[in-house]
């Protein structure tokens, strides 16, 4: 028994340009869905069907096999079931007709894994033909009527407690498994039997405007992503308020010192001795930041305005792909180089606009042990600690 995952992301969003490559805790809404479709067991493939070219790279960097989606299938007229067919008829071509759909929306950020899996292995043990992710509602609804407004699911004559009141169920359009023979017999989303996979209210955010992902964006921030393992190929630093507490001490003569820490240096030098490839980038032109990097072995740019550009040219001159490097910073002229790369970090002293742009945020203080914190998540990687 097998259960795919469609991921349908046209190109060309009004609402919100570029919408599905926008980056909500620092990974784009089309990774987020694709990472959230693999980490379901059950499901074996996810496949992004798309008419974008810079979708189909990211979905690409992913993990998912992309479907290039014909442009009549990608107008703002098309429905979603339009490009569930043509993908599925790709699908089959290729590997075979799955027994299940997982029919995924990029716009839902937080799509929650386990409950995905649930939903599937409901349809995949015959239970049900069609599950669909909603969350409990004891909302009373209105409509506009001629006499005025009215009651939709209440009798607005009565207003019950919530403990007598019926709950309902409210789609959460995150994810939709069903049965294939059955969405190829029907042609739409739901048959058969129906079952609902309820998830928490506070995952159904659905990104249709500037307003919703900025709130999508604060709400990651505040949950960020933990520290098991940054599985990246290389790590990029600012200084200031990273290696340091973005302070400084200046004496009579106007020669300015900071402070950095021992256990930061201990991460630095561990990271230095697994290969991995390092820079300092700052903007300080303080002779400091260059013999800080002399003292733990790590290449530096100082003095660089354009951090994007550095950090893109660096990237290219060490054969590196910017979706596994991770840059760690503080402040808003951090923000270019953090929506650059697969993994932003960012201090717990960042302000809410950097860190909204952060997949991660460290628990320990810049110049206190954070890069000692990123450090160790770092050799908690595949990559570095085959030799542990």
């Amino acid at each position: 028994m097998s259960a795919v995952a469609i991921i349908p992301a046209r190109g060309g969003s009004k609402g919100v340009p570029g919408k599905n490559v926008a980056r909500v805790g620092g990974v784009p809404l089309i990774g987020r869905a694709i990472r959230a479709a693999l980490a379901a067991p059950s499901i074996t493939a996810a496949y992004v069907s798309t008419d974008d070219a810079e979708i189909a790279a990211v979905a690409r960097e992913h993990g998912a096999t992309v479907i290039d989606r014909p442009a009549e299938l990608a107008s703002d007229t098309a429905s979603s079931e339009d490009a569930l067919l043509h993908a599925i008829a790709e699908i089959e071509r290729v590997a075979g007709r799955p027994e299940a759909i997982a029919f995924l929306q990029a716009t839902s950020p937080f799509i929650d894994s386990g409950a995905l899996e649930r939903a599937t292995a409901r349809v995949l043990g015959d239970q049900d033909d069609v599950v669909f992710s909603a969350f409990e509602t004891y909302a009373f609804l209105w409509r506009r009527g001629e006499q005025g407004a009215e009651g939709v699911n209440h009798d607005h004559s009565f207003r019950p407690r919530r403990q007598d009141r019926e709950p309902h169920y409210q789609e959460t359009g995150a994810f939709y498994v069903m049965r294939t023979s059955g969405f190829l017999e029907r042609r739409f989303r739901f048959f058969g039997r129906v079952g609902i996979e309820e998830v928490p209210e506070s995952s159904a955010v659905e990104i249709d405007n500037p307003a919703e992902l900025a709130f999508a964006r604060s709400l990651a921030a505040a949950g960020s992503e933990g520290l098991d393992a940054v599985d990246v190929d290389a790590l990029v630093m600012d200084f200031d308020g990273v290696h340091t507490d973005d302070h400084v001490t200046v004496n009579q003569e106007g020669i300015e010192s900071v402070r950095v820490s021992r256990s930061d240096g201990m991460g630095i030098g561990r990271l230095r001795q697994a290969g991995v490839p390092m820079l300092i980038l700052s903007k300080e032109q303080n002779p400091v930041v260059a013999a800080r990097a002399r003292k733990l072995g790590v290449e530096v740019m100082h003095g660089i305005d354009a951090k994007a550009p550095a950090l893109t040219g660096w990237c290219a001159e060490k054969g590196l792909d910017p979706a596994r490097v991770a840059y760690v910073g503080n402040d808003i002229n951090d923000i270019e180089c953090l929506d650059l790369v697969g993994w932003p970090v960012v201090v717990p002293e960042a302000s809410p606009e950097v860190r909204s742009h952060a997949r991660l945020t460290l628990t320990a203080p810049g110049g206190s042990g954070a890069l000692r914190e990123l450090a160790e998540a770092i050799l908690r990687a595949p990559r570095w600690n085959a030799g542990a």
